[in-house]
């Protein structure tokens, strides 16, 4: 199996910051990878060399098996899909979202006078179908509720076909039905083989979709674990990683966690 992401050694430093230290990661081309960690672990960071957004202070990074810092890294971006808060300020509000979907073909937000092939449409009609808000196409974006305009980023991350897909935080500013709706559309993807390899950033175990295999864990920029999700998302783990004692629940396919009381005597 292919690697789509190789990081051996990875170091990040800004001034006297160190953001990651010594980070060694790698995602295979069928794996769905959930990336765990508090504020200031590291996962934006890390994010953003797997987006090919940055360079590492030190160690190597391969993306789609190119090194970083031998090619053109906007090669290397065109075949990325990437969802993200920052990106969906730049979608204007009265944009349609069948054409906020479409303008993901030219890498532009907001259509002006491109021209699209009949094929373009018909893919970004089947994604509208594909995430579950095909009854949203005429819609303009700035109409649509934060769980709405979170499917369409991921069916504009999906637009051009990337081999790799990384999710930032999807679930962010959700509420309950919103974050299980975005879960249950995030879990089809997981399951379907032919789905890009994924990357979910996020703070909270509940939203790990049923269907991802495995899980990298930070805390100040260093790995505390990373592998199949079954046996490194442990209770040992999670309390290391979010450095409090932490009870860790697993049921229908779903995990929640909570911080461990210690009783009364």
């Amino acid at each position: 199996m292919a690697a789509v992401l190789d990081l051996v050694d990875v170091t990040v430093r800004r001034g006297s910051s160190l953001l990651l230290d010594r980070v060694s990661w790698l995602v295979e081309e069928d794996e769905r990878w959930v990336v765990l960690g508090p504020n200031g672990a590291g996962k934006t960071t890390l994010l953003q060399l797997a987006a090919a957004q940055m360079h590492p202070t030190s160690g190597t990074v391969d993306v789609l098996g190119a090194r970083m810092g031998k090619v053109d890294l906007s090669e290397i971006r065109s075949r990325i899909g990437v969802s993200s808060a920052g990106l969906v300020d730049r979608i204007p509000r009265d944009e349609v979202v069948r054409d906020v979907i479409v303008t993901a073909s030219y890498g532009v937000y907001g259509r002006w006078k491109e021209q699209y092939d009949e094929v373009d449409h018909e893919r970004a009609s089947s994604l509208l179908v594909e995430v579950g808000i095909n009854h949203l196409a005429d819609r303009t974006f700035g109409t649509l509720s934060e769980g709405e305009r979170k499917r369409v980023q991921i069916a504009r991350a999906l637009m051009v076909d990337p081999e790799l897909l990384l999710l930032d935080e999807p679930a962010a500013g959700l509420d309950l039905g919103g974050r299980e709706d975005l879960v249950s559309t995030l879990s089809t993807l997981a399951y379907d083989p032919d789905s890009p390899a994924t990357v979910l950033v996020s703070h909270h175990v509940e939203e790990i979709p049923p269907g991802f295999t495995h899980v990298l864990m930070l805390r100040r920029g260093s790995v505390v674990a990373a592998g199949l999700l079954e046996q490194e998302l442990t209770e040992a783990n999670l309390s290391a990683t979010f450095g409090m004692p932490l009870a860790l629940d697993h049921a229908d396919g779903r995990y929640a966690a909570r911080r461990r009381t210690r009783r009364a005597v």
